[in-house]
Formats: structure tokens, C-alpha cells, sequence
């Protein structure tokens, strides 16, 4: 009796020791990335029922900001205007929660499928600017945090005490996400500089000289994302991004200045070479 052919693995992700070159085919490439995209969305998927099950605590979390207006006397609330909209609602809040929740897993599994064809340097720089770019992001969604019940507490306190406002929950949860997307990529902001100075496209000193037009280019930024009407919020939100630029500036500077000294190394290094004479030229004319 033929033994039997052992089955392939249909679902195999790729590992260091097994291919220590990082060699793979484009089919092995393709593959590695349905596996790879196959666990995220796994991720996604339990994060979404998590959120489900606890679909009342993070639409308290979402709705804490109407609380604070309502304990300053405004008369607000949400409403859901048709029989679709709280299983809408629902499902976009489980959604959005189980994707930020899932973030750790989707995110090692797009660096573990890039990583491998990196160099060393090029890893550490990936992952310099991967851990600063989630920094910022997670910052400038915690300023928003900051932002959203004042704007709530300011934006309601033009409903007259003798009426409700009724807030569309769809409309509600809209300017609340945004609002977040906003400030978090805001953020990111000095980080591109930083990319493009890497990139050799402009240089820090060029950055350093259009800081007035960045600066305005961030108020207006900022006049335009700031829900709240007075000029004191907006110049408080303004003035970290304009700190980061400056810092942007600063760093692009630095790697200029590092970046000037090693090519006038790597030029002095070549001249003298080209200058000194090799021992082949020099034996045929001792002999």
C-alpha cells in the first residue's frame, strides 16, 4: 500500500529560521499576505463582538460629553431618528471600537510581513518613525478628548433654556470620530517633515524659514477644525503643533549638519585615495 503524501499546509505563515535570506517567490508573497490580512481581519472580527457585548459602556463613553452639558443646565440629548438608526449606531460603534481595540495585532502583522525584506538600519528606522507616528496620533486624539466636551458644553449652551435640543446620534457620532481623525493626524504633521528632510526633499533650513507660513498654515488648520467660537481654544491647540514644528525643524537641522560632516568624510576619504599612488604603477618604474 502507497504511503499516503503528507497534505501542504494551506495556512502557513513565514518564519526567520525556516528561510533565513527572506527569499520568497511572488506567489509565496501573495500568500504570506492573504495569511497575514486573514489575521488581522480575525482580529477586527473579535474586537467588533467584544465591543458589541459592551456596546452600552463605550456609547456611555461616546455620549459623556452631552452629560457634562446637561450638568451645566443645557437641555440636550440624543436622538435616534428612525427604527434602523440604533442597530446603525450599534454596529458603527462596535465597529470603530473593535478596529482602534484589534490596533496591536493588525499593526505587528503588517510589520512582521515587511520587516523580513528590510535591512537592519532600514528596521530601526521603520520602526522609529512607525512608534513616533503612534505617539503623535495618540496624542493629538487625546487633545480632541480634551476638546470634545467643551465644544459640546459651549456649542448646546445657544439652545434656549426654554427648548430640547435633539442631536441626530448618526450626526453626533460623525462629529465626534472626525473630530478625533482631525487632531490625530494634525499631529503627524512635524513627523512628514521630519520624512521628507530623510528623503533628501527639503532641507531643515528651508523648514526653518517658512515657519511663518507653517505657523498660519496651522492657525487656519486649527480655525477651521475648532468647534468652539473663541480664538483662545484654537491658539491653545495651535501652539503644540507649532512646538512640534519647531522641534521638526530642529531635528531636520541636526541630520543636515550629520549628513554634511559624513559626505565631506566619504569625499576626503576618496580624494586621498585617488591621490596616492597604487603599487602597480609604482613597480614597473623602480624596476
Amino acid at each position: 500500500m502507497a504511503e499516503d503524501t503528507p497534505k501542504k499546509k494551506r495556512f502557513k505563515l513565514r518564519k526567520r529560521k525556516d528561510n533565513p535570506e527572506a527569499r520568497m517567490s511572488l506567489g509565496a508573497h501573495l500568500r504570506e499576505a492573504r495569511n497575514r490580512l486573514i489575521i488581522a481581519a480575525l482580529g477586527v472580527l473579535v474586537g467588533t463582538i467584544v465591543a458589541w457585548i459592551f456596546y452600552d459602556q463605550a456609547f456611555a463613553v461616546l455620549t459623556n460629553p452631552l452629560e457634562v452639558a446637561r450638568a451645566h443646565g443645557h437641555n440636550v440629548t440624543v436622538n435616534f431618528g428612525t427604527v434602523l438608526s440604533s442597530f446603525d449606531i450599534k454596529l458603527r460603534v462596535s465597529m470603530w471600537a473593535g478596529f482602534v481595540g484589534s490596533a496591536p495585532l493588525w499593526i505587528y502583522q503588517f510589520w512582521a510581513f515587511i520587516a523580513p525584506g528590510l535591512l537592519p538600519k532600514e528596521k530601526l528606522l521603520a520602526l522609529g518613525y512607525g512608534l513616533a507616528g503612534l505617539a503623535l496620533f495618540i496624542c493629538g486624539c487625546l487633545l480632541g478628548i480634551w476638546l470634545i466636551p467643551h465644544a459640546v458644553d459651549v456649542l448646546t449652551g445657544f439652545i434656549p433654556t426654554s427648548s430640547t435640543g435633539y442631536l441626530d446620534a448618526s450626526q453626533y457620532l460623525s462629529f465626534v470620530t472626525r473630530l478625533l481623525l482631525v487632531f490625530g493626524l494634525a499631529f503627524l504633521f512635524p513627523e512628514m517633515m521630519v520624512g521628507l528632510n530623510h528623503l533628501g526633499l527639503i532641507k531643515g533650513r528651508t523648514m526653518l524659514r517658512g515657519w511663518r507660513i507653517a505657523v498660519v498654515f496651522v492657525f487656519i488648520f486649527m480655525a477651521i477644525a475648532n468647534p468652539l467660537p473663541d480664538p483662545w481654544s484654537m491658539i491653545f491647540m495651535a501652539l503644540p503643533i507649532c512646538a512640534l514644528y519647531f522641534g521638526a525643524c530642529g531635528i531636520a537641522m541636526l541630520r543636515d549638519k550629520r549628513r554634511a560632516k559624513r559626505m565631506a568624510e566619504e569625499d576626503a576619504a576618496l580624494d586621498a585615495a585617488l591621490a596616492t599612488p597604487s603599487t602597480a604603477q609604482i613597480g614597473p618604474a623602480n624596476s
